[in-house]
């Protein structure tokens, strides 16, 4: 059974000092990774302020959260990982999606595919990516991306990088059994980019599990799999409950009471709720919001490593 570890993301700061303070703050209450997430909204861009965040730290891990395939070349993509990884000294957890979000899409002028043909150019990305950081000279034509003698340097510090994939439908979910190290487990969503209320329930958690564990077959395993944390708090530790859920539905997180993507209840509640989802499913990865990052620490004390 892994041990359970904890991640928080987080989208902006007012300075680069409240940031680095930030990354360091995290470091020091025990969270094992800081991810930044990938839109074109007001924050900050996630290659920098990785690079930032690792500056100043020496045992947290850094990642995308994810990554959207569609703004980056696969070259490019596995060149910045690389180059992130180098100068993290090895802390790099690679986030890759598909991108959902509408809004990136409009404001680069992109068409919004239909979400097949997105994980098609996802799909054939990884590969490359995959290639290029394990030192491959790569040659590629395929439908979507061409390559000639492509490679990178320097090369990264871990052999492999692990690959986080966030995964909510049936193929993303197969793709990731296949894919990731680490599986990103988030609410299927509709064409439009909006997250299925029916789909954020632990039944559909389970059963999400279900068909990992049998697309991935012996490699279930070796697969880390996370839960993304629309919203978090917790009772007793001045956190305010009610700031919370006004707070995720200002963000237009689709999740019902009790999803297991909002993460709310006393300490023994929430030690207790996550012990027995680690023993059905297997889950042992949470990451949670950036207001979250002191209230849910004794969290982190109580279960984090064990």
């Amino acid at each position: 059974m892994r041990p359970f570890r904890f991640a928080v993301y987080a989208f902006s700061a007012p300075s680069g000092e409240a940031w680095t303070g930030f990354a360091r703050r995290a470091e020091s209450l025990g969270y094992d990774t800081l991810l930044v997430p990938d839109h074109l909204s007001r924050q900050l861009s996630p290659i920098a302020a990785l690079s930032a965040a690792a500056a100043v730290t020496s045992r947290l891990r850094i990642g995308p959260y994810v990554f959207a395939n569609d703004f980056r070349h696969p070259l490019v993509m596995a060149r910045e990982a690389a180059t992130l990884d180098v100068l993290s000294g090895g802390r790099l957890e690679l986030g890759l999606g598909a991108g959902w979000r509408r809004s990136d899409y409009r404001q680069l002028g992109y068409a919004y595919a239909a979400p097949g043909r997105r994980v098609d150019r996802l799909v054939e990305s990884l590969g490359i990516v995959k290639r290029l950081l394990a030192g491959e000279s790569v040659t590629h034509r395929g439908e979507h991306y061409t390559l000639e003698g492509a490679r990178i340097a320097p090369m990264p510090v871990q052999r492999p990088v692990p690959i986080h994939v966030g995964a909510g439908g049936p193929r993303m979910l197969r793709i990731a059994a296949r894919e990731a190290d680490i599986v990103g487990l988030i609410p299927q969503f509709t064409r439009g980019g909006v997250p299925r209320l029916t789909d954020a329930t632990e039944g559909a958690l389970a059963r999400k599990v279900a068909l990992l564990r049998s697309a991935a077959g012996d490699r279930f395993g070796a697969l880390e799999l996370s839960i993304y944390c629309a919203d978090a708090g917790m009772v007793g530790s001045g956190h305010s409950l009610l700031g919370s859920v006004g707070s995720a539905a200002k963000r237009a997180v689709v999740a019902p009471v009790g999803s297991p993507y909002l993460l709310y209840g006393t300490l023994g509640a929430l030690r207790d709720r996550l012990e027995r989802r680690r023993e059905a499913l297997g889950i042992s990865h949470y990451a949670i919001p950036h207001h979250a990052l002191e209230s849910m620490a004794p969290l982190l004390e109580a279960l984090a490593g064990r």
